[in-house]
């Protein structure tokens, strides 16, 4: 494995202590810089060195669906890069696919700085960013001259959130015209209406509320886009059922599960030091290794109920090679890392990925396929 980009791993990753937000925009700033160079010499170098330290080719990995190719599982989780502007590299950092996001209709600032925590004692990240993102018509510009420069080459998902400026009664306008704005630049979308960030956006998860948005989406989708649901790790088994049903309803392409947690009574870590007040009183949701085990819990449920018959990606704590196959045994065919790609660097990708492959071999399948739900 090449070390000719371990130089750069405090800036990109470690570099979330002290101000995490600088940080991340500084290094988005960089690789996007190498993406709009990348038919220059340097650029292309750096391309071909980035695809040697963290690319992996394993047939045994590869999947198709919804009529998209997937060169593995690991794809980059939202909230990374909300304004696609990185959205040209991340294949050569290793994913088989990337979502972007989350976007709003209306371009809008978030929540009040600080805003993103790095919680090492539990190998957490707690957010309260509030979807700050520069809209979706500014973003379908950025990603048309993105694939004019270069095509993509792994699909590329956008999720969709409330503005917050929008009212909840028109909530599904609000979706439909950022949908519209950027279906031409996506190969699947999210709908987000499970994190804890925007106000009373979780709510949107009830049947009466959701069911505008799933019918209003589908109307205009005409089977063209994968649409999925993006759900809450806190939501009863009685409430996730109901959205399992309006997604067979509307013909919804999958589940992803799952956002962020506000449950914060797991973590050991009790006092946020940037702040000095009780973690348990702070705003915001958790991600990384205290939402592991409830998410893997929630895909087991939905793999369950939906008999496997609706692709889920799981998302939440993946760390190494063993976090992954726990979510792919209990029913994820996809799967998506951001809290674990901050802590463990670029190279999760590629140590994971081959970490699944050792387990293939181990338990005699040909194809990762084969291991989705097998524990259930």
């Amino acid at each position: 494995m090449l070390n000719v980009f371990r130089p750069l791993y405090p800036l990109f990753f470690a570099s979330l202590k002290g101000n995490p937000e600088k940080a991340h925009l500084q290094s988005l700033d960089i690789l996007a810089k190498i993406d709009h160079h990348r038919h220059k010499y340097w650029g292309k170098w750096t391309i071909k060195e980035l695809e040697k330290s963290f690319c992996v080719d394993i047939p045994s990995l590869k999947q198709s669906l919804w009529g998209l190719d997937f060169d593995h599982p690991m794809g980059l989780a939202p909230g990374f890069d909300k304004n696609g502007v990185g959205a040209g590299i991340w294949a050569n950092f290793g994913f088989s696919f990337a979502e972007l996001g989350a976007v709003t209709l209306h371009g809008q600032q978030g929540n009040p700085l600080p805003r993103m925590f790095r919680i090492e004692g539990d190998k957490a990240i707690l957010n309260r960013m509030g979807a700050n993102n520069e809209g979706a018509e500014a973003i379908a510009l950025r990603l048309k001259e993105t694939w004019e420069r270069s095509p993509r080459t792994i699909p590329v998902g956008i999720n969709l959130c409330k503005s917050k400026i929008t009212s909840l009664e028109e909530a599904h306008q609000d979706y439909l015209g950022s949908f519209e704005a950027l279906r031409p630049y996506a190969d699947y979308f999210v709908i987000n209406v499970s994190s804890p960030n925007t106000p009373g956006l979780r709510s949107l998860q009830g049947e009466e509320q959701l069911e505008p948005i799933l019918r209003t989406l589908q109307e205009a989708n005409q089977g063209e886009k994968p649409i999925l649901i993006k759900i809450a790790p806190d939501l009863s088994w009685d409430d996730i059922k109901a959205i399992l049903d309006l997604s067979r309803q509307y013909d919804l392409s999958g589940i992803v599960a799952t956002n962020t947690t506000i449950k914060k009574e797991q973590l050991t870590t009790k006092i946020l030091k940037e702040t000095g007040n009780l973690l348990i009183d702070e705003a915001g949701g958790i991600s990384g290794l205290p939402l592991k085990q409830r998410s893997t819990e929630v895909i087991r449920f939905i793999y369950k109920e939906t008999q496997g018959q609706l692709p889920i990606i799981g998302v939440g704590g993946i760390f190494n090679a063993q976090d992954a196959w726990e979510k792919i045994t209990a029913g994820a065919t996809l799967l998506q890392m951001y809290s674990g790609w901050v802590y463990e660097g670029p190279w999760a990708v590629k140590d994971i990925m081959t970490g699944l492959q050792t387990r293939l071999q181990g338990k005699g399948l040909s194809n990762i396929s084969e291991a989705v739900g097998m524990d259930n």
